[in-house]
């Protein structure tokens, strides 16, 4: 086991074979956003990318750089596509338009989790390699990434970004500016509860209100969730599914990034991402110990002084929770006609393309692509 304390004035935060990475991962230096908003200001989130496709003629999926040549998603996103059709911007901020900040790549590899599971989207993550290593500026720099044993509880303030829908069935309009909200994370044992026991594994997180209204949507798969701990900024999440978009009790799904430091270090090889612990009692003094791709625990030095990052308290609604469901589930059709107000259920996907290319409900999001 090997242990290096770091101290510095604004978190300070040390990976063994990434330092490279710490210095640069997580900063942005023009996101002054701490709560709201709805357009995102250039360069607030440096690591956000859109992933376009000659398949779909445009943006389909979002994703984050986490070091100079490798960009994290979704492997929802993937099936059909080729690395040969794909295309990434990074620095974009609308869709339509000039970006002046922006630069573009190829991607040479995919790799998708092998044991990635398209009916319950367990191990829903995939890494792309970039044809050239990118140059970081204020408008493309990596994100950090959450480490194993990294703690998000329920009521974690986590910002979603993305280009997708604005609500179910509605495109984001043009020029298609990157969108951003703040949801707070919930508990896995509640959004079980909540979506069907069973369908959330320890692979997954969730995040939304209960009262919905806020929510990634159709276009936003594959793109970060990120939470602040003191100046750095921490991915926890890769958009994943969800029943819906933004419907009340229905939270978001996300897949849970700190259950992959392994498989992500182990397939980027070399010039390894920026790994941070994340927990809410870290203190701004002290900073995380970690290693990428370790087999002991991290652990983290403190101080006397306790700073939490923000949290939003989720309602209680134990004694009301249930399943977001309209109609009775159809588990032996496969046809789509008059089956609109079905919500997703592993045995039915209400969906003609098992792959979610195309769904024949415009009200209806498996898949957020």
């Amino acid at each position: 086991m090997w242990k290096l304390t770091c101290v510095g004035l604004a978190l300070l935060l040390c990976v063994q074979g990434s330092r490279s990475q710490l210095n640069v991962c997580g900063q942005a230096p023009l996101n002054t956003r701490i709560v709201g908003g709805m357009d995102a200001t250039e360069g607030s989130w440096p690591w956000q990318v859109s992933l376009h496709s000659t398949n779909y003629g445009g943006h389909f999926c979002g994703g984050s750089l986490i070091n100079n040549e490798w960009v994290l998603t979704a492997a929802h996103c993937l099936p059909g596509v080729t690395a040969s059709s794909l295309r990434v911007y990074l620095g974009r901020r609308t869709q339509q338009g000039i970006n002046a900040n922006e630069v573009s790549r190829n991607v040479t590899t995919i790799i998708s989790h092998s044991s990635y599971d398209r009916n319950t989207k367990n191990n829903d993550i995939a890494l792309l390699r970039l044809s050239a290593p990118v140059t970081f500026t204020n408008y493309i720099r990596p994100v950090c990434l959450a480490a194993q044993d990294s703690v998000f509880p329920a009521g974690t303030s986590s910002w979603i970004t993305g280009w997708g829908d604005i609500q179910s069935g509605v495109s984001l309009p043009a020029p298609g500016i990157l969108q951003e909200t703040m949801v707070p994370v919930v508990a896995n044992d509640q959004c079980n509860t909540l979506l069907g026991s069973g369908s959330i594994t320890t692979n997954m997180m969730c995040a939304g209100l209960m009262e919905g209204g806020k929510d990634t949507c159709q276009g936003d798969s594959g793109g970060p969730m990120v939470s602040k701990q003191c100046s750095v900024w921490v991915q926890s999440g890769i958009t994943s599914w969800g029943y819906g978009c933004a419907d009340p009790n229905a939270p978001g799904v996300y897949s849970r990034v700190s259950q992959y430091q392994n498989w992500i270090t182990s397939n980027v090889g070399s010039n390894l991402p920026g790994f941070v612990t994340y927990n809410p009692t870290t203190t701004c003094q002290s900073g995380s110990t970690v290693s990428p791709a370790s087999t002991t625990s991290p652990t983290t030095t403190t101080t006397t002084t306790t700073t939490k990052p923000p949290t939003t308290t989720i309602p209680n609604t134990s004694t009301t929770l249930k399943p977001a469901t309209t109609a009775v589930p159809n588990y032996a059709s496969t046809s789509c006609v008059g089956r609109c107000g079905e919500k997703f259920d592993f045995r039915n996907r209400c969906n003609c393309n098992p792959r979610c290319f195309i769904n024949c409900c415009a009200d209806i999001r498996i898949c957020r692509i």
